[in-house]
């Protein structure tokens, strides 16, 4: 809709299903009440299960308390006229559905490999379309475990049987993006979901070669001696195979499940102007291309994506890092490609005391989407997460339905 707000959308919209009665003699009936028209556009949020963080509330909760946990945050999406979930199936290299390729997730039954007795990918598949909204599976390719120490996986997991696969760092335990039966098994271990469940999408965050950690190094010098031939430095060869799985993926989510979109929602700032002239006006301690490997810039331009949803998670007018510079960036590098461009915003700061002023006006995020309204390309906003749209504190969420979303929710486009 361009510049055009959602609420003079509205109005025209109404205005324009006026009839004036035709000219006769005849009596005219009362006109039909105006058609309340659906917006259109993404209004999504991410609903976390690494570590619990929005579900379920704890670990061993029994089938049914899961289930009404994940159906309330349906629910809870709905009354805030949203109409997309972004739902964490794959936080560790393990799996909120019965794969074949890994065990069942730690964060269901409590423990890694338990059948948690019943199947929560499938239900919220099915929950989210019986009320109206979509449903993206969303995966992360390379953390196996936010611990370091591989013995305590279950013996039958792929990263015990595959240990050359497996690379310790900053306490962490993460697959090696460098080897190419490493990106085979994690695409195999992904899109197993995407074949038998009836996703509308699928969808990496923002990790893929690990956030740095000062005084350490990631030890893939073995697989870069193997496959780095050819390639000018490693940070290059690095970002081609952060590359080869996401055109990879893309083109096996449209063979798979043609009707589902291929997304990602990366960290905002792929380089500083002052690392890359093409850069955002920003100082960022983290760029995506130098420190993540990602060229996520390339994969809107070359058109990879169907969507992608930079994490712009900063306040408007925020030294280093602006909101009001960084997403005029994202809508240039939109322009003109077929990916459309969402925005992640981080409700999670709103009304948190430990955040700066900005976070402390309920009217931060709102702002937000009425500055991204100026911007064509931008086509909707993802709000991280799930937890804080229900906690509303300070009353950030309500402000943005009764600002941005008094129309009800269609599907995104």
């Amino acid at each position: 809709m361009g510049g055009v707000s959602r609420r003079a959308f509205a109005v025209a919209a109404l205005s324009a299903l006026t009839v004036a009665p035709a000219a006769s003699a005849a009596p005219v009936s009362a006109p039909e009440p105006p058609v309340r028209r659906a917006a259109a556009g993404m209004r999504g949020m991410w609903l976390a299960t690494v570590a619990g963080r929005d579900w379920p509330t704890r670990a061993g909760l029994g089938a049914a308390e899961q289930r009404a946990e994940l159906v309330e945050h349906l629910d809870n999406a709905v009354r805030h006229r949203l109409n997309t979930v972004f739902l964490q199936v794959r936080p560790t290299a393990d799996a909120l559905w019965p794969s074949p390729y890994e065990p069942w997730s730690q964060y269901l039954s409590g423990s890694q490999g338990r059948d948690p007795g019943w199947d929560p990918l499938g239900t919220a598949v099915d929950e989210a379309h019986a009320r109206g909204l979509e449903l993206h599976a969303w995966f992360n390719p390379y953390r196996v475990a936010l611990h370091d120490d591989p013995s305590h996986l279950i013996p039958a997991h792929p990263a015990r049987k595959h240990p050359a696969w497996v690379v310790p760092y900053g306490g962490k335990l993460y697959y090696n993006p460098g080897l190419p039966e490493v990106r085979a098994f994690v695409q195999d271990a992904m899109l197993d979901a995407v074949e038998k469940y009836a996703v509308d999408g699928v969808h990496f965050d923002d990790y893929f070669y690990p956030y740095p950690v000062t005084g350490e190094s990631f030890d893939d010098g073995a697989a870069f001696s193997t496959f780095g031939a050819g390639f000018g430095s490693r940070a290059d060869w690095r970002r081609d195979n952060i590359d080869r799985l996401v055109r990879e993926t893309a083109a096996r989510v449209k063979k798979l499940r043609p009707s589902a979109r291929f997304g990602v929602s990366p960290f905002g700032v792929w380089r500083n102007a002052a690392t890359d002239e093409r850069g955002s006006d920003t100082r960022a301690g983290v760029q995506t291309y130098d420190d993540l490997y990602a060229d996520t810039r390339k994969w809107v331009r070359e058109g990879w994506l169907d969507y992608v949803v930079p994490q712009l998670y900063w306040s408007i007018g925020q030294n280093g890092a602006d909101y009001a510079k960084l997403l005029p960036w994202w809508a240039e590098v939109a322009k003109g490609s077929r990916t459309k461009l969402y925005v992640g915003e981080a409700l999670y700061k709103a009304g948190d005391p430990a955040q700066p002023a900005a976070w402390q006006d309920p009217a931060e995020v709102s702002r937000h989407l009425a500055l991204a309204a100026r911007h064509p390309q931008v086509r909707g906003h993802v709000f991280f997460s799930a937890k804080d749209v229900a906690e509303d504190r300070g009353g950030a969420m309500a402000r943005v339905a009764a600002d941005h979303y008094t129309l009800p929710a269609a599907a995104p486009r």
